[in-house]
Formats: C-alpha cells, sequence, structure tokens
C-alpha cells in the first residue's frame, strides 16, 4: 500500500455538501494497491479514489519504491516510507481551504507541492503454491479509505477523532503559534475517554523527534530511494560534487557507488555493553570499506562543535533505570530544541534589526525597504551576543555559522524571515493609513487622485486578506469604512464605477 500526500484536493473539503473523496483528498491524495507480477513486475493493481490522478511515470515509481530494494528476505511486515518528485506541469490546489490550513501549520507540517511522500505496508509470506514461492502485496484493508472520507479537515490547532476500522483516534493537530517544546493540552469535551482508542497529544510526535523547530531542511531528501528511481542518475553522477541530498538505501550497490560521498551512515544490529548500547563514534570516511564495515557513523567532515557528553550520560543512565521511552523522546527533543535555539536566536537578533525605524512608515508612500543582511556585520554580533551566552556546548561556533550562510537551509530560512517583515511593513502602513483623516485628503485633491485613492486602498485591503498580513480586524474594518466613505462623496458616476470595481 502506498498512500500519498495531499495535493489537487478540491475547494472545500469540509463542506457537509462536499462530494464523495472530499474530504478524504484533505488528508491523502489516493491510496495504491501494489503487486508483483512475474511477467509485468510490480504493478499498481487498485486505486483509491478511482478518479485520482497519477501519471504513469508517478505509477512506476511507486511501484518500484513500495517494494524493499535488496536480496534480504523481508518475510513478515515491513512499513518504510518514500519520497518522490511530482511529474511537471501538475496543477496544485487554488484559493481552497487546504491552503489556509497550510498559511496556519508549523513550518515543518506544511506541504510540499513538488513532492509525493508514500507511506507503505509491505508483506511477504511464503506460498508454495506460487512459481515465485513468496506472496508479495503492498496492500491495506480498503475500508480504511471509506473511514478517512468522513474525517474532518486537519485544521491547525484543533483536537479531531478520526475512526477507522472500528477504532477513534484522538489528535491534535499542531499549529504555527504553538510554543516549540511544549505539547498543548487536548479538548476532552467532544468525546469520552470510553470511546477513544488511541489518544495522541499531537500529529508528529508519536515516537522520535522527526524536525527541529524552528528550523526547516531545505534540501532534497528521500527516506527510501532505489536504482529505479528518476534521479538516479543525476544524483549518482561522479563528474560533479555531492549533491545536498540525505538517501536512504537498502541496496548494497550503493555502498560502493555513493563511498566518494562525505557522510555515510551503516545501520545494523545494537550492541549492549551491559544492558547499554554501545555508543557510535563518528568515524574517517577513509576507514569505511563497503560491504564489510561494521554499523556506524563515516564522515569526512570534522564536527565543528564537540559533543555532549552530558546528555548521552542522561540517556545512558535512563536505559539503566529502565526509563520510559516516551521521557527519553522527550529529553531529546529538549536537548535538540534547546541547541538550535540558542544556534538560531543569534540571527534572529540581527534580522531584527534590519527592519526599518518605526518613524520611517508613512501612510503616502510604499514601506521602506529591509537593510540587506550582511555576514560580516553579524559575524561581529557574535562576540557579545552568540550562543555561548546560553549553550554549554564548546567549538568552532563561528565557522559552524559561516558554512551555515552558505547553505539551502539558511536560504530557506531567510526568505520565509524576510517575507514575515515585509508583511509587518505592510501591516504597519495599514495601520498608519487608518489613522489618518482620509476625507480631509480628500477635500484637498481631485476627483482622479481620489480615485487612485480608492483603488490602492482596495488593493491593499484585499492583499491584507488575501496574505493574512498580521493586523487587526477592527483597523481593517475602520480602513473599509473610510473607504466607504470616501467614495460616497464621488460623483455618483464614480460611485457606481467604483462599486462595480470592488463587485467583480
Amino acid at each position: 500500500m502506498s498512500s500519498l500526500g495531499m495535493e489537487g484536493a478540491h475547494p472545500v473539503p469540509g463542506d457537509p455538501l462536499a462530494l464523495p473523496w472530499d474530504r478524504f483528498s484533505s488528508w491523502l491524495h489516493c491510496i495504491c494497491v501494489v503487486g508483483f507480477d512475474l511477467e509485468l513486475g510490480q504493478t499498481v493493481e487498485a486505486l483509491y479514489p478511482p478518479h485520482a490522478k497519477l501519471t504513469d511515470k508517478e505509477k512506476t515509481s511507486i511501484c518500484y519504491l513500495s517494494f524493499p530494494d535488496s536480496n534480504s528476505g523481508c518475510l513478515g511486515d515491513t512499513q518504510f516510507c518514500f519520497r518522490f518528485r511530482q511529474s511537471t506541469g501538475r496543477k496544485s490546489s487554488l484559493h481552497c481551504i487546504l491552503d489556509q490550513m497550510d498559511r496556519d501549520s508549523p513550518v515543518y507540517l506544511k506541504k510540499d507541492p513538488s513532492c509525493f511522500y508514500g507511506y507503505v505496508y509491505f508483506r511477504q509470506v511464503r506460498d508454495k503454491t506460487l512459481k515465485r514461492g513468496y506472496f508479495q502485496k503492498v496492500i491495506i484493508y480498503m475500508a480504511t479509505s471509506f473511514d478517512i472520507d468522513r474525517w474532518p479537515p486537519p485544521v491547525p490547532g484543533k483536537t479531531l477523532h478520526l475512526p477507522i476500522m472500528g477504532l477513534v483516534i484522538k489528535v491534535r493537530i499542531p499549529t504555527r503559534h504553538d510554543k516549540p517544546g511544549t505539547t498543548q493540552m487536548v479538548d476532552m469535551t467532544q468525546q469520552s475517554d470510553a470511546q477513544i482508542s488511541v489518544s495522541l497529544p499531537t500529529i508528529h510526535e508519536v515516537d522520535l523527534f522527526r524536525c527541529i523547530s524552528p528550523l526547516k531542511y531545505c534540501s532534497d531528501f528521500r527516506p527510501y530511494f532505489t536504482i529505479h528511481d528518476a534521479e538516479f542518475k543525476e544524483y549518482t553522477t561522479r563528474t560533479q560534487a555531492p549533491p545536498s541530498v540525505i538517501f536512504g538505501v537498502t541496496n548494497p550497490f550503493f555502498a560502493k557507488t555513493l563511498q566518494h560521498w562525505p557522510h555515510i551512515i551503516r545501520i545494523g544490529d545494537v550492541k549492549l555493553a551491559g544492558d547499554v548500547p554501545k555508543q557510535v563514534k563518528v568515524k574517517k570516511l577513509k576507514t569505511l570499506k563497503t560491504l564489510d564495515s561494521k554499523p556506524g557513523v563515516y564522515s569526512s567532515y570534522k564536527p565543528y562543535l564537540n559533543k555532549d557528553e552530558e546528555i548521552i550520560k542522561q540517556l545512558q543512565k535512563g536505559i539503566q533505570q529502565k526509563r520510559p521511552s516516551e521521557a527519553q523522546n522527550a529529553i531529546l527533543r529538549r536537548h535538540f530544541l534547546e541547541l538550535t535555539q540558542s544556534f538560531i536566536i543569534p540571527l534572529e537578533r540581527y534580522v531584527a534589526s534590519l527592519m526599518p525605524l518605526l518613524k520611517s512608515i508613512s501612510a503616502w508612500k510604499s514601506p521602506p525597504q529591509l537593510k540587506p543582511f550582511s555576514q560580516e556585520e553579524f559575524m561581529k554580533t557574535l562576540e557579545k551576543t552568540g550562543p555561548q551566552l546560553t549553550s554549554r556546548l564548546k567549538g568552532d561556533w563561528i565557522g559552524l555559522y559561516r558554512n551555515f550562510l552558505r547553505s539551502p537551509n539558511f536560504d530557506g530560512w531567510f526568505r520565509a524571515r524576510r517575507k514575515e517583515m515585509m508583511q509587518k511593513l505592510e501591516a504597519l502602513q495599514l495601520e498608519a493609513l487608518c489613522n489618518e483623516d482620509l476625507l480631509i485628503w480628500v477635500q484637498k485633491h481631485t476627483e482622479v487622485e481620489s480615485v487612485d485613492l480608492v483603488l490602492k486602498l482596495k488593493n491593499k485591503l484585499a492583499l491584507a486578506q488575501r496574505e493574512h498580513l498580521p493586523v487587526s480586524a477592527d483597523t481593517l474594518q475602520k480602513l473599509q469604512g473610510q473607504v466607504d466613505t470616501i467614495i460616497q462623496e464621488l460623483p455618483e458616476d464614480l460611485q457606481e464605477i467604483l462599486v462595480k470595481t470592488s463587485s467583480s
């Protein structure tokens, strides 16, 4: 089974009059059943909902990615996930409720319109009646899809009760306004605990942390990658430096083909020292011997920061004391959150200084531009206000920052922060306009200038609603009232034109 991420959804999935599969599309694009045919190989045997659109190239990718790509006998059930690019030219949803939900979601839960995400349940059991000797199927009970079609949309901040195959899952969808590192209380008023089968505090922290807020990984990543992937040649060429991408692979072929990559993690059985797992050390990449190497982290880079012995001891002590895994996960999440905050706070402080002074905001001029980001100016701030103020870790923080500023992750983070600050400037100008007596201004200017002002204000109000600018509803209402008053002061023929403009 491959259940693919949201894309191309219907306009109003939460509408009580929604058509069949509209609510389903708020959560998934489709569910596939993939089987293995001796003559045809992997094939998509079923697709739900039947009208879900997948190109032939996308179906091929799903087929190859849905089966484990190795010589090891995966008897029984296997679960994993994958990610692959959508075909070019696919239309994404426009101005629908999903877009609003995406705006309110934390950065790590925002949808990726360029990729599909697949979640696989693979089953392989011995079957002597088949020529191959095994029954292989990527499968799911089809009743699941009809249950999902009854789910409400995944609105950030809401506590939802999701029925599935006779069970009820209670879960809260995170919102971008949540305080990092905390778990919000779930709403207990909608349904009694006796009816709840599974209760999740949040949808993304079922087990070990999956993200480190507030940074988002902005390069490509493939939780599972095979030699049949459409980008295989693009990513495995030796004619250029290794790409900025993270791969998860099982085929031994990659151990030899990609051994020139700067970081390689080999995963195997964890060896115990008593009841405690042995510490995995970072080894030099040149010690890697393809297939016969031991599990471990192999890297050609020297770490910028010293490792944190205290957190390692804390986790090892938890294992000895049989501390619940939920508590161990909480310790890890808190550690990486605090480390990330120590790293990002100096950047946040410097970027905030790029904002123009409040006195430079004028009701009658376009919002001023942000000051440009200067790497050298930022570096000068680290001596007094760097991460050493909040983090106990020692090392080459300056080198770490210089490397980060050259990475796609900084580019993605800064573009998001820059957009937020530009929206704040737009909001401040709207507030400045709201505080002006526009009727007095109109009385001193020509009709043409008044009409021009009305059109500009209408555009700004539309922008504020469309982009969800950080401006109060009272400010927007007051400004709309001033626009209506100005229109009433104009001749009737101009009033009719402006009314038609606003309604079209």
